[in-house]
């Protein structure tokens, strides 16, 4: 009887300091996954505050080239009233015998293009662009300000002859009687198109930038939510190791 009660201590004893060091095998390795993974995290924060200065820096500079595209764009296709076609016939191109001013600098021959407006019977003076109608009201073409006076008058003479060629010839304007009544212009620089491209850059980085920060957040909310659920685990095995422990 006496041994029997002897081997069932010494039984009872050797389960304990099993459990016991179970246990202590448990909480070495949870702290050494826990230095690890705090170790992790370190790394991990820095990279994460890195991307997320990366996104707010590309919506800023977002909102920039919204700014730029807005200015240099947007507002001249806003403002713009070029807007209702035509047909022009070319009726007269002709170099004018007094040479214009040039921003100050110079004078520049300039070349003035006539032409009818099908349907109205009525003349106007035909420009390049939206931008060439405020510089010279007059002038199709004028060169860039430079001191060579023999190149000027040849490269207007040389456009002028491509126009005496197309004379009678009908084209398609762009024509605004609001504001330029006696105008047309051959092609529009600012259109919806070239608008939109012009935005299409700025809401592509700020739609990056937006994505970028809003994945590192829901990378942070993952992993705080996975390190709750690897601390509700760890806590769980220990209890129960505990419980198995006080049982024997």
């Amino acid at each position: 009887m006496r041994c029997r009660r002897t081997h069932m201590l010494g039984h009872r004893d050797l389960s304990h300091s099993t459990v016991v060091q179970e246990q202590d095998r448990i909480r070495g390795f949870e702290g050494r996954r826990g230095q690890q993974a705090h170790s992790q995290m370190l790394v991990s924060s820095v990279g994460e505050d890195r991307a997320v200065l990366l996104g707010f820096a590309m919506m800023a500079f977002s909102v920039l080239m919204f700014f730029v595209a807005s200015v240099t764009t947007v507002k001249h296709f806003v403002n713009s009233n070029w807007v209702q076609e035509a047909s022009c016939v070319l009726v007269q191109a002709e170099v004018l015998k007094d040479w214009v001013d040039c921003r100050g600098v110079s004078t520049v021959p300039c070349l003035r293009v006539m032409v009818n407006l099908m349907g109205s019977n009525q003349s106007a003076f035909l420009h390049f662009d939206e931008d060439s109608v405020p510089l010279a009201p007059e002038c199709f073409y004028m060169p860039k300000c430079q001191m060579d006076r023999a190149h000027h008058q040849a490269e207007v003479q040389e456009l002028k002859q491509i126009f005496d060629i197309q004379l009678g010839n009908a084209t398609s304007c762009f024509t605004d009687h609001t504001k330029h009544p006696g105008g047309a212009i051959l092609t529009r620089k600012y259109t919806l198109k070239k608008a939109l491209f012009a935005l299409l850059w700025p809401c592509l980085m700020l739609c990056g930038g937006a994505l970028l920060v809003g994945l590192v957040k829901l990378t942070q909310c993952l992993a705080h939510l996975s390190s709750e659920m690897c601390s509700e685990t760890a806590s769980s095995r220990l209890t129960s190791k505990s419980t198995q422990g006080k049982m024997y």
